[in-house]
Order: C-alpha cells, then sequence, then structure tokens
C-alpha cells in the first residue's frame, strides 16, 4: 500500500496559538504575583526577607516580561492580552494578597504558588518544542531554575520564624496555606489548560492594602530617625571615618525606599499597566541592594543589627496621603541626593576605601535610571489625572512639606536617643 502521507511526530503538539494560550497564562500569573510580593514588602518584619523578596520579584517580572514578548511574537500583530478564561485563576492570586499576617503570605508563595508555576514550567518544556519554540526555552529554563531556588530562600525563613512562633500564629498560617492550596486545586492548578469553573464561595476579605506602617525587625534599634542630622542641622554629616559610617548608616537605611517602591509598584500596578510594574520592580531591587551595601559594610566593621539604627520618618510622612506622593518622595530623594555621591566616591577613594567607593559608585548609577524612572511615571500618573505631565512642582512642595513636619514632631528624647546611638558607633569605630 502506498503512504499517502508522510508521518508527523510530537513536536506537532502545540501550534503557535495554543502556545501563546499557554504562555499568556503563565505572563497573567508571574504579573500578579510580582504585585502582591511588592505590595507585601512594608508589611514583612523580617530584614532578610524584606531585603530578599525585592530580588525575587525583579526576577519574576523579568520572566513575565519574556512571556509577554513571546505572546507578543506568536500572536503577531496583535497586541492584545486579555485575561479570559484564566479570570478565576488570575482572581485567587489577588485573593492570597489578604493573608492574615506576613508568613502566611510567604507560606503561600513558597508553598502553593511558585510550586505550581515550577510544575507548568516543567511540564511545558517537557512537551514543547524546542526547535520551533525555541526562544521560550531559554528563558522558561531559568525560570525554573530561579523558581527552584526562591522555594528554598523563602521556606528558609518561613521554618525558622514558625519555630520561634507561638502555635495560634502557626496554624493560621498553615490553615491558610491548606484553604489556598485547596481552591488551586479545585480551579485544575496552574497548567497547560485552563482553569476549572468552580462556583464562587462566596467568602469575603477586605481588600488588600501596603502597610502604611512599615513592619521592622526586632533584632536591629527601631525608630523614627535614623541619625542626628535628621533631626539636628548642628551635627555633622562628618568626614574621614564619620564620613564612611555616615553614608554606611544610610545605605542601611534605604529600606524605607525599598518599602516605599513596593507600595508605589503595587498602587500604580493598573493605573499605569506593565511597563510600569517592570520598571517599579527594578527600581525596589535596586533600593534592596543599597540597603544590602549599607548592611554588609556595617558588619564587616563589627556592628551587631541591635546597634544599628532603622528609620521610618521618611516613609511615615507619606501615610493617609495619596500614593502619588509616595512616587513623588522616591523621585524627589534620588534626584536630590545623586550630585552628592560623585564627590563621596573620590573622597573614598582618598581614603583607600574601596568598599565604599564600590557600593556608592554602583549606587550612582543606579541613581541615575531611577531619575529617569521618576520623571517618565510621575508624568504618566499626572497625565492620567488631567493635570500638566511636565509640572512637578506641587508634588515637590507636599512631599518637602511632609517631610518637614514629620521632622517637627521630633521629641528631645528621640533626638537624645539617637544621637547617642551615633556618638557610640563613631566612638567604636575610632577605637
Amino acid at each position: 500500500m502506498t503512504a499517502t502521507h508522510l508521518p508527523g511526530t510530537k513536536r506537532g503538539t502545540y501550534m503557535r496559538y495554543d502556545t501563546a494560550v499557554i504562555l499568556k497564562r503563565f505572563y497573567l500569573c508571574e504579573k500578579e504575583l510580582v504585585i502582591s510580593q511588592a505590595g507585601w514588602i512594608p508589611g514583612i518584619p523580617f530584614f532578610d526577607m524584606k531585603t530578599l523578596l525585592p530580588k525575587i520579584l525583579w526576577e519574576d517580572a523579568m520572566t513575565a516580561n519574556a512571556l509577554r514578548e513571546r505572546v507578543f511574537e506568536l500572536r503577531f500583530p496583535s497586541r492584545i492580552l486579555e485575561v479570559g478564561t484564566d479570570q478565576s485563576l488570575i482572581e485567587l492570586i489577588q485573593l492570597s494578597r489578604s493573608a492574615p499576617n506576613a508568613l502566611a503570605f510567604l507560606s503561600v508563595l513558597a508553598k502553593v504558588f511558585k510550586p505550581a508555576l515550577l510544575r507548568a514550567y516543567e511540564t511545558y518544556l517537557s512537551l514543547a518544542d524546542d526547535i520551533g519554540d525555541g526562544p521560550t526555552y531559554r528563558f522558561m529554563n531559568l525560570a525554573v531554575e530561579e523558581k527552584q531556588r526562591q522555594m528554598e530562600e523563602i521556606n528558609q525563613v518561613i521554618e525558622r520564624e514558625l519555630a520561634a512562633a507561638e502555635q495560634a500564629e502557626r496554624d493560621v498560617v498553615n490553615q491558610w496555606t491548606t484553604d489556598m492550596a485547596a481552591r488551586l486545586q479545585a480551579l485544575g492548578d496552574i497548567g497547560l489548560d485552563s482553569p476549572q469553573v468552580v462556583e464562587a464561595s462566596g467568602q469575603s476579605l477586605p481588600a488588600f492594602e501596603p502597610a502604611e506602617i512599615p513592619q521592622r525587625d526586632e533584632r536591629f534599634t527601631n525608630l523614627r530617625f535614623y541619625w542626628p542630622d535628621n533631626v539636628d542641622p548642628s551635627f555633622p554629616y562628618g568626614e574621614g571615618i564619620q564620613l564612611q559610617l555616615r553614608s554606611a548608616v544610610s545605605h542601611l537605611n534605604e529600606i524605607w525606599a525599598v518599602e516605599n517602591a513596593g507600595h508605589v509598584l503595587f498602587s500604580f500596578a493598573g493605573e499605569l499597566g506593565w511597563e510600569f510594574i517592570y520598571d517599579a520592580s527594578r527600581w525596589v531591587y535596586d533600593e534592596s541592594r543599597h540597603c544590602r551595601m549599607g548592611y554588609e559594610r556595617l558588619r564587616s566593621w563589627g556592628f551587631a543589627e541591635k546597634e544599628l539604627p532603622l528609620g521610618t520618618y521618611i516613609y511615615d510622612s507619606c501615610a493617609g496621603q495619596d500614593p502619588i506622593y509616595r512616587l513623588g518622595m522616591l523621585f524627589y530623594f534620588e534626584s536630590k541626593n545623586i550630585g552628592k555621591k560623585l564627590d563621596r566616591i573620590k573622597n573614598f577613594e582618598s581614603m583607600n576605601d574601596r568598599t565604599s567607593q564600590h557600593d556608592m559608585d554602583f549606587d550612582w548609577a543606579d541613581e541615575t535610571i531611577h531619575t529617569s524612572y521618576g520623571k517618565t511615571w510621575l508624568s504618566a500618573a499626572l497625565k492620567k489625572r488631567g493635570q500638566d505631565p511636565d509640572d512637578y512642582t506641587d508634588i515637590k512642595n507636599v512631599c518637602e512639606q511632609i517631610v518637614k513636619r514629620s521632622v517637627e514632631t521630633a521629641t528631645a528624647e528621640e533626638i537624645a536617643q539617637i544621637t547617642a546611638i551615633a556618638n557610640q558607633m563613631i566612638a567604636k569605630v575610632r577605637s
């Protein structure tokens, strides 16, 4: 018998459009998890997690962006990314933001959603075509490696903190994790097929909002003002050793910018869209790197966490304000201080302090990027509100005023406390 057709192979499992539908689902999940992680940063007290989660969400944003661009390639010329049949899955991720506490949120992240995406990516890679869909293979293999590492890192923090927690808190975390896992399984997991249609549970939870009062790690000295010159103009910024110390403390206290950038990403994600989320993810990550720079330098000089002051006054000053002022605050401080960094780079070079010089050099490069982010997205937010996108005067004035008001509330006891801490730190490094 003469064959009329040559046989196909398993490479034909998923056609172009089928692939685009699957990758779109993965993108939507990654995007929502980026938003969730950013929104929770101010509410996470654990210093290592507060400074690690920005890196994790930035990695997720890189994966999401690669997925998004690949979907556009496969659907060319269409640039539409509708949620469609994935709505119930996206709503579940959004619901999980309303976790009862930070550990419950992190637990669902590391034990439910990231494992689900890992399974989905591994399944996709086992079935998809590495020739026709070769571009997807590169970034998805990287995403698999990142998810495996992320889960390990988050679970280490969860296990440590749960071991020290009361049984009631452990029960809350376990119950929330079990509930979210069951809901995800009812939808059919995150997979290559559309989620199942399930009846609404009727459960109503308060809409999630980022913490207005930042949660901080009790291992540090937590106060409002982190150095005397925040509230006492007569206290010198200093030269030599004092400049090295002040710079490191300033870097450490960019923790407020980590928290603020997370708040801003969450608050403007819907209004400004994916391009903003992508830039803001890098912004959050960069601020966390600056914070770690200061932490690592101070630790290398022999300081214990309890000797290190962590202030909140800049983040606090925005409490209850329109989030546009949080965005403006980031932009204001980036543009205000960037010129000073070049002089400090030279000063550290003259002291042969290569580490401080190195950190400030990379910080300066980041801040030039952030200034561009600030201009771009503050303008976009103003335009969305029908205001002049090129006039930041009112935003800048309000930012200056609310910080000034915060500083004016400093008590004599607070000034004495931070002055004593600073003098003790200076004396320690000079001894």
